[in-house]
């Protein structure tokens, strides 16, 4: 399914009508040209990145030994609804599954769903106010019981509760109920009409728990439960070992429901290390099949990559490496808690100041020196798909590099040089501690920008954490990405979804991390402004495919105009490596990496 059609699919399963999907929006709505191949997401300027390979005939469960997978950031759980990053999340993936996973078009496939509802097979409302799943019968549990929608529900309760603090709450929100109809039929109805039915139990945030093993450990309970070490799934594997941050070692689920697949015995997921070594083991070594996320600087990589027995997997993606500023105070406590988001933050609460900050960032030179071919500079959050992707934002002032008008700007804030040529006000020094983690290409990253926030007179400390801390869920351990200890932090997000309104929440007031929700809320920014919680309620009502393509683009606008965040870099995800014996892959951006694992296979 291309593009387009996946497109097409998802218009028609909305409002069932022949109409443009960039309908009229009136004139308040921002109008702008079609997009042209060169705005669409990149294509890898590398002959050896491919885009898809053709499926394998299945040759019998467990027929291949051991497939050995690196992933260098070590997953530190396995419930992906505890997931800090696409790290567990992928982990996790081998066991637990969703109603439907997306394809690498955007388009949903069923899993543990019997078919996708639309509006023509009846499994849409015709008011977009409810979704009827149907579930495939005769599924097991790994541990022999049956899987039901009562499993479903339950993960709609787990999720939604606010003291479980999930990571992935964002996609249960608007929803009114979740209905066990039958035992093999589920109905989600919404508060309002919602115009993307497929956002909750779809893809990599999907997955479903099952009642029995987690029953008791919902809320505050959430994170003491056995299973995030060793959920029962309903997926190819299940769980033999699991060492938090080193190893997980999965075995054949014998009760998985297609008798002829998985075809590998065991999977040895390894973590640690750094991406060079990964690219190192998978390209020259051969100690693995796969590595995953080679974050690895571009003329390095190309050294690498020049054996002939493992090819690099590239797909357009979402995803975009960005600073992200601290609206809030990280050197002082309020009520006890630091970056507390009633402490407005002394010098990066003044868009000016955030401005030219902005206008020191050389995002050509990064995005040339250190990811070619697996990334090239953006002006903008979302980048994906094509229809989505803004082209005001090359037009801000702040986006071009200009370091005579940033220091003008940060002289009008009052932000005035000393005799040490630093700058301070009201005898506050602007001095940024500037975090994210350790990895060669975001440390050559961080000397790029420090060096040009330097140039304006600031004050720069550099931050590395290891990635196993700084995406950990760890409410007690102050490095992590959501307490965001420091003044600017820099990593990688984007969407799991071809809609953006789960993850353009990420910047609404409801979604502030802070100590109530034990640092698990997705806006670590501590962001808040009525104007984008507006626009982004908006979105999350409005139902005309064209109107929803203009709010997406204002809401992007709004945070790229505000310097909310800087983007970098548009990167190409996945940007893995495995061995040319290995075979099924099909690189995804809208879905774990392990998404059909399943499918794999390997050649004498």
């Amino acid at each position: 399914m291309t593009a387009v059609s996946r497109r097409v699919f998802l218009h028609r399963a909305l409002a069932g009508a022949a109409v443009p999907l960039l309908a009229a929006c009136g004139p308040s709505v921002p109008v702008q040209p079609p997009l042209s191949p060169a705005t669409a997401a990149p294509a890898s300027s590398t002959p050896r990145a491919i885009e898809t390979l053709a499926r394998p005939a299945p040759r019998g469960r467990g027929a291949g030994g051991t497939l050995r997978l690196l992933w260098w950031q070590a997953p530190t759980i396995l419930n992906s609804h505890l997931a800090s990053g696409m790290k567990d999340t992928d982990a996790a993936r081998l066991v637990l599954e969703p109603l439907s996973a997306l394809d690498p078009t955007g388009a949903p496939t069923p899993v543990l769903a019997s078919e996708i509802p639309t509006r023509d097979n009846g499994g849409v409302a015709p008011d977009l106010g409810s979704v009827t799943w149907k579930l495939k019968p005769n599924v097991k549990w790994s541990d022999g019981s049956d899987f039901t929608a009562a499993d479903v529900a339950f993960t709609y309760m787990y999720m939604a509760d606010e003291s479980t603090a999930a990571t992935d709450a964002a996609y249960s929100r608007g929803v009114e109920r979740v209905e066990v109809v039958d035992p093999h039929t589920v109905r989600i109805v919404w508060h309002e009409p919602n115009p993307y039915p497929y956002q909750l139990f779809t893809a990599a945030v999907g997955c479903i728990l099952q009642k029995k093993q987690f029953a008791s450990f919902l809320g505050a309970h959430a994170k003491d439960a056995p299973g995030n070490l060793k959920p029962i799934g309903t997926g190819p594997y299940k769980v033999r070992e699991f060492k938090p941050g080193d190893v997980a070692v999965y075995e054949v689920n014998d009760l998985y429901r297609d008798v002829d697949h998985p075809f590998f015995k065991e999977v040895q997921l390894k973590g640690g290390g750094d991406a060079v070594s990964a690219a190192r083991a998978v390209f020259q070594t051969g100690e693995v099949d796969y590595a995953w996320n080679l974050q690895v600087e571009a003329q390095v990589l190309s050294q690498i990559a020049s054996g002939p027995n493992a090819e690099l997997m590239t797909a357009s993606g979402t995803m975009v490496e960005r600073l992200m500023f601290n609206f809030s105070d990280p050197h002082r406590e309020v009520e006890g808690e630091r970056s507390h988001r009633l402490a407005a933050h002394p010098f990066l609460s003044d868009v000016r100041v955030r401005h030219a900050l902005a206008m020191a960032v050389d995002r050509n030179a990064i995005a040339e020196q250190l990811y070619a071919p697996a990334g090239e500079p953006t002006t903008n959050v979302v980048v994906a798909p094509a229809d989505l992707v803004s082209l005001n934002t090359r037009g801000f002032e702040h986006a071009a590099l200009n370091f005579a008008r940033a220091n003008q700007l940060l002289d009008d804030a009052g932000w005035r040089r000393g005799s040490d040529g630093l700058r301070a006000k009201d005898g506050v020094r602007m001095s940024i501690l500037y975090q994210t983690t350790v990895n060669p290409v975001r440390q050559k990253t961080q000397e790029i920008i420090k060096a040009g926030w330097e140039r304006l007179g600031v004050q720069v400390e550099l931050k590395a954490v290891q990635a196993g801390v700084f995406f950990s869920s760890d409410p007690g351990n102050p490095d992590t990405a959501t307490h965001f200890y420091a003044d600017v932090q820099m990593f990688t997000s984007g969407s799991v979804q071809p809609d953006w309104t789960a993850a353009l929440a990420q910047f609404t007031t409801g979604e502030i991390a802070q100590k109530a929700n034990e640092w698990r809320g997705v806006n670590t920014t501590r962001y808040s402004n009525p104007e984008y919680d507006r626009l982004w309620r908006d979105l999350s009502r409005e139902a005309n495919p064209g109107k929803r393509a203009a709010l997406t683009i204002m809401l992007n606008d709004h945070l790229v105009r505000e310097a909310v965040l800087v983007p970098l870099v548009a990167r190409r995800s996945p940007v893995s490596a495995k061995s040319k014996r290995l075979q099924g892959i099909r690189p995804n951006t809208w879905d774990s990496e392990l998404w059909n694992i399943a499918e794999w296979s390997m050649t004498p």
